[in-house]
């Protein structure tokens, strides 16, 4: 008869321990029963917020962007697209099966800035409007104009267009050199088509660069959110002006994975300038030092007696450039320019791309282990060379610059534009489209040092191309 005892004295158990918990609730539910009055009456509600501060009623964007968001467009572009397909050379098959299409048409939405309303100058990206056979811009109040193009430049992407309409609204542009980390900023755009988004954020970062496949670089980092659409779209401080034009967001996953609050912006400082060169040059005419340069090992770094390997090396001076005048030599190491930390030979690079022919940069260098001052004017950039002002062989050919964005990814060298039909370059292989990236007349890493390189011609001439994917070497005869 066991088993009684023990029920009965897991019940009373069970009785005393609910008593025990019912009265230990009640001693601790007091106190916080006895608090809620008190602050109830001095929190807000939760997910709300004060209609006002110290008195004051809280900001809102909503005035400024009542001014400012007419002054953003919608850009529609389509570009016709040849369809390649083999079957489209055999007159058979187009015979027999004419509806099928040869031509396709690519279409692609970004957004724009009005920086001049009676003349009607839109800003936007290069990339927006590159190679689009029509460009439609819809204003905040729905009203949509044929764009025509007035000159873009890739290596800024950087894009001016004129719409012909009336009554229009302009923003005006900051001084973007006064923005400071920590400034509010607005992103006004299209992400993904949705118009007149507005998102704000703060400025991350000033002279960001760095960034692989962007070409020049000095942009604003921001944690407004910037998505596909946005490009060519405002970024306004609280003033309501424009400090920057939206021009790329920075996700690993790509950018249609969506905004990680990395978001780029071109200042609007460089924006006025190139905006300024393309209506009176048509395009931008950049300075340059005329020096070669590469990276620092930790090997030089020591030889050169340096604490640490950062900074460009220069390789090699032209004769006649703004270098040689301010009297740069080969060895030595630039640190920094116009105050601007230099980390490696792109950064020297990119800092030059971002400067006017006639502009000074004020150069902290080494040389041979000792500090150095320099002060260099810089001459214009050349632009194009034709292959026969080099050599005979190489008659029929015209090359140009590398697109920064290529140069920035790593590849150095020069790309061949054009080849006359018939002539010797065409007859020795070569090809529009090609990269060329050495020769036999010598080493180079731009048109300068590729015109340097033939002051001897060799008695073979052999190129080192890129074509494609694909390397090889040509003789030129």
């Amino acid at each position: 008869m066991r088993p009684l005892p023990t029920l009965l004295t897991l019940s009373l158990a069970a009785a005393f321990g609910g008593f025990a918990a019912t009265g230990l609730h009640s001693l601790l539910d007091n106190p916080a029963q006895a608090a809620t009055p008190a602050l109830a009456s001095t929190l807000p509600a939760a997910a709300s917020l004060p209609a006002s501060v110290a008195g004051q009623p809280l900001p809102s964007l909503a005035p400024m962007l009542e001014r400012s968001m007419p002054a953003v467009v919608s850009i529609n572009t389509k570009q016709v697209v040849r369809v390649r397909n083999p079957f489209f050379d055999d007159p058979v098959f187009r015979r027999l099966f004419p509806q099928v299409p040869a031509e396709r048409i690519n279409e692609s939405l970004g957004s724009g800035v009005i920086i001049d309303a009676a003349k009607g100058y839109v800003l936007t990206n290069h990339h927006v409007i590159d190679n689009a056979d029509d460009v439609q811009v819809t204003l905040a109040d729905g009203r949509s104009f044929t764009a025509e193009f007035l000159g873009s430049d890739a290596d800024t992407d950087v894009a001016l267009i004129r719409i012909p309409a009336e009554n229009l609204t302009a923003i005006a542009l900051a001084n973007s050199d006064q923005l400071k980390v920590g400034d509010f900023v607005v992103a006004i755009g299209n992400p993904f088509g949705f118009s007149q988004t507005v998102t704000s954020g703060i400025v991350s970062a000033v002279g960001r660069s760095g960034i692989r496949g962007l070409g020049y670089q000095n942009f604003i980092q921001t944690d407004a959110s910037i998505n596909p659409g946005n490009s060519g779209g405002a970024l306004v401080n609280l003033s309501g002006q424009l400090v920057g034009i939206n021009t790329a967001s920075f996700n690993p996953q790509g950018s249609m994975a969506g905004n990680i609050g990395l978001g780029l912006a071109i200042p609007a400082n460089l924006a006025r300038n190139v905006v300024d060169q393309l209506l009176a040059h048509g395009e931008v005419i950049r300075g340059t030092l005329g020096v070669e340069t590469q990276n620092l090992s930790p090997q030089l770094a020591q030889a050169l007696a340096l604490d640490e390997a950062r900074g460009a090396l220069i390789t090699r001076v032209l004769p006649g450039s703004g270098a040689a005048a301010a009297g740069l030599q080969p060895g030595d190491v630039v640190l920094s320019a116009n105050g601007q930390r230099i980390a490696n030979a792109s950064a020297l690079h990119n800092i030059e791309g971002l400067q006017a022919v006639g502009s000074t940069l004020s150069l902290e260098i080494r040389r041979d282990g000792k500090p150095l001052s320099l002060r260099a004017t810089l001459h214009e950039q050349l632009r194009q060379l034709d292959g026969a002002a080099l050599d005979p062989r190489l008659t029929g050919a015209r090359f140009v610059e590398l697109p920064e964005a290529t140069r920035q990814a790593g590849l150095a060298g020069v790309l061949v534009t054009e080849v006359a039909r018939g002539s010797r370059a065409e007859t020795s292989g070569l090809a529009r489209g090609d990269v060329l990236l050495a020769s036999s007349a010598g080493e180079f890493n731009d048109l300068a040092g590729l015109r340097a390189s033939f002051d001897k011609r060799p008695p073979q001439l052999v190129l080192r191309i890129l074509r494609g994917n694909r390397r090889g070497d040509l003789v030129m005869r």
